[in-house]
This record gives C-alpha cells, sequence and structure tokens, in this order.
C-alpha cells in the first residue's frame, strides 16, 4: 500500500525508482539485499517493508522480528555500504499511548512499546541508527489507501453491508493517507534530513469519528455506535493515545487527516473491497 505510493511519487518527480516487491527481495536475507544494492548502486534506499499484522506478531514474535528488527538492518547496513542514505518507516506503536495522553508525542519522547509488533519495530529502529547517521526514521500512523488492506476500505464494505456498526472511540490517532505520506517519505528523501521523524495526517480522531467521517464522506446511511475497546477484545494491546506531532523545525507537515481521507475516497470512488 505504502510502497505503491513511493515508487509513483519519485517517479512523478523525475527519480529513477528501482522497486523490488517482496518475492524479488527477501530482507531477512542479508546476502539478497547486499546483492540486490550492490546492482543498483542507489543513492536512496526507502524501506516500505514490515510485518503489520499487529496481533499474529503475539505470537509469532520471531518471524515479526526477522523483518521489522533484522530485516531492516540488514537494509539499512547494505545501504550504508553502498553510500545511501536510508528513510526507514516506522510507527506511533514504538510509545505506550498513555503517558501523554492530550499532547502529541514527539520525536525525543520516551519509547515503550506495549506488545511485540511495537517491540519489533524498536528494534529495527534502533539497528538502522546503529547501522551508519546517513538515515531518516519516519514513525507514521494510522494508514490508508489504494492497495491494501485499511480501516476506511473496511468501514465501506461493511457500511454497505450493515445497518447498524459499533466502532471504538476511545483509541485516538492520526490517520494518514499513504499518498501524502509517500510525499513526505521522498522530500525526507530529497533532503536527506537525517534522525528521527514524526510524519502523520494533521489533526486527531478516534476511530468511531473516522467512521463517521467515512460515511458521512461516502453518502452512506448506516447506524454508528461508539463503544470502548473492551468491546472488541484483541491479542494485542492497542495504544489508547497515538497523536504524532513534531519538535523539528525542518519538519514536513502532512495535510490534515480529513484531506487524507477526501483524497482516497476520490481514488477510489468506484471501489469497495472484499
Amino acid at each position: 500500500m505504502l510502497g505503491q505510493a513511493v515508487v509513483a511519487e519519485a517517479a512523478a518527480r523525475g527519480h529513477i525508482v528501482d522497486a523490488r516487491s517482496r518475492s524479488a527481495l527477501d530482507i531477512t536475507d542479508p546476502e539478497s539485499v547486499e546483492r540486490a544494492l550492490t546492482a543498483v548502486c542507489p543513492d536512496i534506499v526507502v524501506n516500505c517493508a514490515a510485518w503489520t499484522d499487529v496481533d499474529g506478531a503475539e505470537t509469532a514474535e520471531d518471524d515479526a522480528l526477522a523483518i521489522n528488527g533484522t530485516g531492516a538492518g540488514n537494509v539499512a547496513a547494505a545501504a550504508a555500504r553502498a553510500g545511501a542514505f536510508l528513510v526507514h518507516v516506522s510507527t506511533d506503536y514504538v510509545f505506550d499511548g498513555t503517558s501523554k495522553r492530550g499532547e502529541a508525542w514527539v520525536e525525543s519522547d520516551a519509547v515503550a512499546p506495549l506488545g511485540a509488533y511495537g517491540r519489533t519495530k524498536l528494534e529495527g529502529e534502533r539497528l538502522v541508527a546503529a547501522a551508519g547517521p546517513d538515515h531518516a526514521i519516519v514513525r507514521t500512523a494510522w494508514l490508508f489507501g489504494p492497495g491494501g488492506r485499511n480501516f476506511v476500505d473496511t468501514m465501506r464494505r461493511l457500511g454497505a453491508e450493515r445497518d447498524e456498526l459499533q466502532v471504538v472511540a476511545d483509541q485516538v490517532g492520526c490517520p494518514t493517507f499513504t499518498g501524502h505520506l509517500a510525499e513526505a517519505l521522498v522530500t525526507i528523501a530529497e533532503r536527506r534530513s537525517p534522525g528521527i521523524h514524526h510524519a502523520a495526517g494533521g489533526g486527531a480522531c478516534s476511530w468511531f469519528d473516522l467512521a463517521l467521517a467515512t460515511f458521512e464522506a461516502t453518502g452512506t446511511r448506516v447506524r454508528v455506535m461508539p463503544v470502548t475497546t473492551e468491546a472488541f477484545p484483541r491479542p494485542a494491546a492497542r495504544p489508547a493515545w497515538s497523536v504524532l506531532g513534531s519538535e523539528r523545525p525542518d519538519a514536513v507537515r502532512l495535510p490534515d487527516w480529513r484531506e487524507g481521507l477526501r483524497a482516497h475516497l476520490t481514488t477510489t470512488a468506484q471501489e469497495i473491497p472484499a
């Protein structure tokens, strides 16, 4: 979902792009990563590969770590040897989601992941940072966009099938359109702006708010009931407060999440994913 958007954005800016799918490049294999980067000799590497099954990571943490942790380190080490600037995508799940309620999380805040997914992504951050200084770690949150499973499209499908839905209202974050995030990632890459960045949709809302906005924008008539996280028990704990902000003077600011929602719905107007 994100990788496709990054490829499109980079190509639109005139960059020559070599995009490798999961079947074409296994980042858990360091020799394959080394061969790929040696062959291409890139100026910039953007790593959009990740294990994103948050609940699945609870029972398969080693598998998630192989991609989110060790795999990210493999890419970072090979990029450093190739002399390339690396842009690595990370997550709001590195925070505990409670200790700064009411304030945005910024880049220097202490990390304290709640579960396996967050731990594996944090290990990826550490390995990227250890590989060399020419990198940007970009934390984001609540992604939606064409080409992948996401909350907005799930709501569109369920809204077309049901008369009433229950949606969690006590988790708050920054919904982020992949098209907008891709623009930010390419800009950070072009600037070669090192260190940790936070880049997520502007503003904040709950999942309930996002569902309401989706149905309003699509003219879907469905009753939406707000419920607590406890109403939908999941294997992995979710951060209750995932609002990302930035303290960087050179921060790349994304448009408001509502603009991202409109852009996504315009792009996928005729589609309701299965």
